[in-house]
């Protein structure tokens, strides 16, 4: 057997005697390096949680890419482009893509006998996917909107409908306003609410005929082509090869194809996004210096105490490096028993939220109710593996502390 792993053992298991000053350090050193590891497994979920849910949210009204009118500079503009058969298919064709369908908006106003709104008519096909919305239904149903046919009814979120008093069944009147007046009469066939006040504010959701027909499109034209692809990791590479695809052509009427992802069209809601990742870096830092700096201090007052062990060991031939590594081995033991209760505290708290989410948040402000959790095996590896390395890392200096130890006082030493 290693004879430096079985000193290291038995100086590890040793809780007999002489031992009343490095038994609080100890375990001082193991509860940081707890903490430190539970808050930076609670910090990564809550931060990777948060931002997927959020973008699932900005995806999920939309799309990963969109494809509209290069003379448009807004997202709901109302310039037009063709989107006939021939070019979604070949849209859809796409390595990476993995759906493709049409939309149209119209900004309008709602009123009712005693209020009034403004709002964004977004009209959609027979294509679209409407999973996203039904999982967000409150009330009502989803009816079948199609390109052909005026359905005359609108989904709307449950913010509008209590701003304006709406229940499923009313009728809502809605006006539009170019050169003249126009409006239409529609019956509200179900209320949605995402808690991302973007849309919950804004968006009503009809048929892709009536929204064209406000518009004055002629047949075959439409708002944009929304798309989504298989992996958001390909997000910029499935844009440039739609990109390719469209380069400089032009439809029937002359419109320039344009194509943008979700993070170019919503700039300020991802950069917002990207700013947690520093203040998680910055946490991941704090943490694992805290838990690194309780494990110095605990290393300096174990190899003070055991200096006469020390030189017993040199006076029998041990050079300074393998006793380092003795010393450096029961580190790793007591780091590796911290990062054991690390784990168990953090995971039981992400565990604990994930389940019965007792943490709440205010949508209006966060876009999401409660406090989200998403845990992935790869990144929690990383942070043990990170964890151990830097704590051992950082006691290699303290441990050249050995290497002044001399063998002819260090015996005699109490």
């Amino acid at each position: 057997m290693n004879w430096k792993l079985f000193i290291a053992r038995r100086i590890y298991r040793d809780n007999k005697g002489g031992k009343e000053v490095s038994k609080p350090a100890i375990r001082i050193a193991m509860v940081g390096i707890a903490i430190g590891l539970a808050v930076m497994i609670v910090s990564v979920a809550v931060s990777v949680g948060f931002k997927h849910q959020v973008r699932d949210k900005v995806v999920g009204m939309g799309a990963d890419i969109v494809v509209s009118n290069i003379e448009g500079s807004q997202l709901y503009q109302m310039a037009p482009v063709m989107a006939g058969d021939s070019l979604r298919l070949s849209l859809q064709l796409l390595p990476g893509v993995s759906r493709v369908q049409r939309y149209s908006t119209k900004p309008g106003m709602i009123m009712t006998s005693d209020n009034f709104q403004g709002m964004m008519l977004k009209g959609i096909g027979q294509e679209y996917d409407c999973s996203y919305m039904q999982a967000h239904l409150l009330e009502g149903k989803i009816p079948e909107f199609t390109d052909s046919t005026a359905s005359g009814q609108v989904l709307i979120s449950r913010s509008v409908a209590d701003k304006l008093s709406l229940n499923v069944g009313d009728r809502l009147y809605t006006y539009y306003v170019e050169n003249n007046i126009r409006a239409r009469r529609l019956t509200v066939s179900g209320i949605y609410q995402t808690n991302f006040s973007y849309y919950d504010d804004l968006f009503l959701i009809t048929d892709l005929y009536t929204v064209n027909r406000l518009n004055g499109w002629k047949a075959g034209q439409v708002g944009g082509i929304e798309i989504a692809v298989t992996a958001y990791e390909r997000l910029d590479a499935v844009n440039d090869e739609i990109r390719s695809l469209l380069g400089d052509n032009t439809d029937r009427y002359g419109a320039t194809y344009c194509s943008r992802t979700v993070e170019e069209l919503y700039p300020q809601i991802f950069d917002w996004l990207n700013l947690l990742d520093a203040n998680v870096w910055a946490i991941l830092i704090l943490m694992t210096g805290v838990a690194g700096f309780t494990m110095i201090s605990g290393l300096l007052i174990i190899i003070l105490e055991r200096t006469n062990m020390i030189g017993v060991l040199k006076a029998l031939g041990a050079d300074n490096a393998s006793i380092r590594k003795i010393f450096l081995t029961f580190s790793v033991f007591l780091i590796g028993k911290g990062m054991l209760w690390g784990n168990i505290i953090g995971l039981s708290v992400c565990l604990v939220q994930y389940f019965f989410r007792p943490l709440r948040l205010d949508p209006v402000t966060y876009y999401i109710n409660t406090v989200p959790i998403e845990l992935n095996i790869g990144w929690l590896l990383l942070l043990n593996v990170g964890t151990l390395l830097v704590s051992v890392l950082m006691l290699v200096g303290p441990s050249y502390l050995i290497s002044h130890i001399h063998p002819a006082k260090s015996i005699r030493f109490e």
